[in-house]
């Protein structure tokens, strides 16, 4: 019969924790450590409060050409409307208007959403079947301030970059096509 010593049964348990020590380690580097290195955390050029324009509605800055393609992030022209001069007392006016505005500059602003180039994406598409906008995008209507916007450092997309498989969970909901070349073009 052979007899263990501690030293075969503690190496065992030694062996254990050590395995169960690396297993957490890797899961807390994998899960909170490198999402964080991943990601860059930027700010945009200036605030932009979304509360302080409910006198606005959404198409006011954010608008759709005749064809009902999306025209994009607004252009300066639509702030100049309002604020060819400081109407407040915040800095991020003072900025938008002196540096922006009075030097025709557009602002370099940092977009959400922005799909990677092998994405074809139509907001005509989606307007057509009256989806709303916050079924895609977070809804913004009581944003005081910008979120940080998170860069991922390999792909240079945002954090917020809609992921494939949101789209195709909304189209088996609303019966639309889930074949490839819808999107992929």
């Amino acid at each position: 019969m052979k007899r263990h010593t501690w030293n075969e049964s503690g190496k065992a348990v030694l062996g254990g924790v050590i395995f169960l020590a690396g297993f957490a380690l890797a899961l807390v580097f994998g899960w909170v450590i490198f999402p964080g290195l991943l990601f860059s955390q930027k700010n945009q050029p200036i605030n932009f409060s979304h509360a302080a324009h409910q006198d606005s509605s959404c198409e006011d800055c954010h608008t759709f050409r005749d064809d009902g393609t999306y025209t994009g992030i607004p252009k300066l022209e639509n702030c100049v409307q309002c604020h060819e001069s400081q109407m407040g007392q915040s800095e991020d006016e003072r900025i938008l208007v002196e540096e922006y505005i009075q030097n025709e500059k557009e602002i370099p602003w940092k977009v959400y959403t922005w799909q990677p180039d092998n994405v074809y994406f139509s907001h005509a598409a989606h307007k057509v079947k009256n989806v709303a906008c916050t079924e895609c995008h977070r809804d913004v209507t009581n944003e005081q301030k910008n979120p940080a916007y998170k860069e991922n450092r390999i792909t240079g997309y945002s954090s917020e970059t809609m992921k494939m498989v949101e789209c195709e969970k909304c189209h088996a909901q609303k019966g639309a096509s889930n074949n490839c070349e819808i999107c992929h073009k």
